[in-house]
């Protein structure tokens, strides 16, 4: 077994350790906020390592390029899709306010009903 067998190995295990452990916090945390960081955060971190264990396997192989691809997708739309959860969340009123410690979001909401966009500029 190789140095590069052995790095592809710690990083599947840790990739995999990450996304149980994301799996599990969507479960058992409270609110709809605190899922959402862990559906971000820590998932998308196991799915990177799982990918860079894949492409240190695979060596050279032409799959690299398509799970590099699939790396920087997911680096892409997993803050975007966080975003618009957390705003919908807070919009529908569906979150627990006894939880927050800043709400950033009053001052938009407070301006008008002016939906995803922001605050109105009438």
């Amino acid at each position: 077994m190789s140095g590069l067998d052995i790095a592809a190995s710690v990083c599947l295990i840790a990739g995999a350790a990450f996304s149980l452990a994301a799996g599990i916090a969507l479960i058992r945390f409270p609110d709809i906020l605190s899922r959402m960081h862990a559906a971000t955060k820590p998932q998308v971190l196991g799915l990177l390592l799982v990918l860079a264990g894949a492409a240190i396997r695979l060596r050279g192989n032409v799959d690299v390029g398509m799970l590099i691809l699939t790396g920087l997708f997911t680096l892409i739309t997993a803050p975007v899709i966080a975003n618009r959860v957390g705003q919908l969340a807070y919009r529908e009123q569906n979150i627990r306010e006894d939880l927050l410690t800043t709400d950033e979001m009053h001052d938009f909401a407070a301006d008008g009903e002016s939906g995803a966009n922001g605050p109105s500029r009438g």
